[in-house]
């Protein structure tokens, strides 16, 4: 762990310092501001390592204090991907400006002999060519970052989108058509996500009228007892047949087994690599869920065989499974229907690409090893405020019989 703090840190200077050439030092000839540059990036640094390090220790009521340093995350990612954007432009533009300005050698053919003796400075190299060029840089870049992340952060607080979908099922019964499911997941209760927010997303879900709801993980960012206030909400939550929940990854980093407590208290039926008979209409289907993968690392991974072995084939199960990459251990098992979050849909764009080289499904629909895969991006956002190109969304899904 200390290795990995110290790499981490070391990044993040690398990071900075590269925003501190390209911003500061290649677009100011003058010592002075170089130097309240040089203070304004390291001082962001300082609100980014602090926000890192002790963010979630703060008492509730100073959470607040982590908002600058998360949203400078938000805004250095983009000012990095738009000025690595701009290095190829940029050096094209002063290679041809050189390539221009290259001296006629002496009896080249020049008409007039004193302009073939002249010589002409390589712009490749002029001080004010530079500056021009690496100021334009900065200025695009910056304008850009600040319009993303002003964007994305009235994305992420903006209500989820409820997304309805119709899913058809060969071994739904009949009797069965019409089962609604609430998906729900990511909340992230946390710093920068509290009680109006849940209770917003409590709303949503109860005005859904739906049978069963899902919370497909990560409830929680801090410890539950941190959050305590924030996650009362939940308890007014309510499906027909019950409000059932998995674990994510971030419910191990802060403890599993208080968290599934706590849920326990908020009136979350917890599936703890078990399964439940769901009654509906005169049929029934099989609802499952396993722990997240994570649990792997803290003695209590997802068990697949005790899951979803030996149950009644002639009813469709729909699997609960954090991340989606579950789906390749859970397909041979003939699963209806996984129902998956973690992914966020990216979030950030173009996080999503990378995201998409972890995950075989990033947002919405997929089929995986013959299995279907719904992925949400999620009720809330991890770490920035920001969400660009993957609103937060709320769904419900409406089983329909084929059979």
């Amino acid at each position: 762990m200390f290795v990995f703090i110290i790499i981490a840190f070391a990044l993040a200077g690398l990071l900075h310092f590269y925003l501190w050439r390209r911003l500061v030092r290649d677009t100011t000839l003058s010592r002075r501001w170089r130097r309240v540059g040089a203070a304004a990036i390291g001082g962001a640094l300082v609100v980014f390592l602090a926000t890192m390090a002790v963010g979630d220790r703060l008492p509730s009521g100073l959470r607040w204090l982590t908002l600058p340093g998360f949203v400078w995350l938000a805004l250095m990612f983009y000012l990095l991907v738009m000025l690595w954007l701009l290095e190829l432009p940029v050096f094209v533009a002063r290679r041809i400006r050189a390539k221009r300005a290259t001296p006629v050698p002496a009896g080249a053919g020049a008409d007039d002999p004193a302009e073939r003796a002249t010589p002409v400075a390589d712009s490749d190299h002029d001080p004010d060519r530079r500056l021009v060029l690496r100021r334009g840089a900065a200025i695009t870049a910056g304008a850009v970052a600040v319009g993303l992340t002003g964007f994305g952060m009235t994305r992420a607080y903006r209500p989820p989108t409820i997304k309805r979908y119709d899913i058809p099922m060969a071994r739904l019964a009949r009797r069965s058509d019409g089962l609604r499911l609430a998906v729900l997941a990511d909340l992230h209760v946390g710093p920068l996500l509290g009680s109006g927010q849940v209770e917003r997303m409590v709303e949503i879900v109860n005005g859904l009228d739906a049978d069963v709801v899902a919370v497909v993980g990560d409830v929680v960012t801090s410890e539950p007892g941190r959050v305590r206030d924030s996650l009362l909400p939940l308890t007014r939550m309510r499906g027909r047949h019950g409000v059932f929940y998995v674990t994510g990854n971030h419910e191990y980093y802060v403890g599993a087994e208080n968290w599934t407590e706590a849920a326990a208290e908020l009136d979350l039926r917890v599936l703890r690599n078990e399964r439940v008979e769901i009654a509906h209409g005169g049929g029934a289907i099989d609802l499952a869920g396993v722990n997240d993968i994570t649990g792997a690392q803290f003695a209590d991974p997802p068990d697949y065989e005790r899951t979803l072995a030996g149950r009644d084939q002639s009813r469709p199960v729909v699997l609960m499974a954090h991340q989606p990459v579950a789906v390749h251990d859970a397909a041979p098992y003939g699963v209806d229907l996984q129902l998956s979050g973690h992914t966020h849909g990216g979030q950030m764009f173009p996080f999503d690409y990378l995201v998409g080289l972890q995950q075989p499904v990033v947002s919405g629909f997929g089929e995986v090893d013959g299995t279907p895969v719904y992925v949400t991006n999620g009720a809330g956002f991890w770490g920035p405020p920001v969400r660009v190109g993957a609103d937060p969304d709320i769904t419900l899904l409406t089983l329909r019989s084929i059979g």
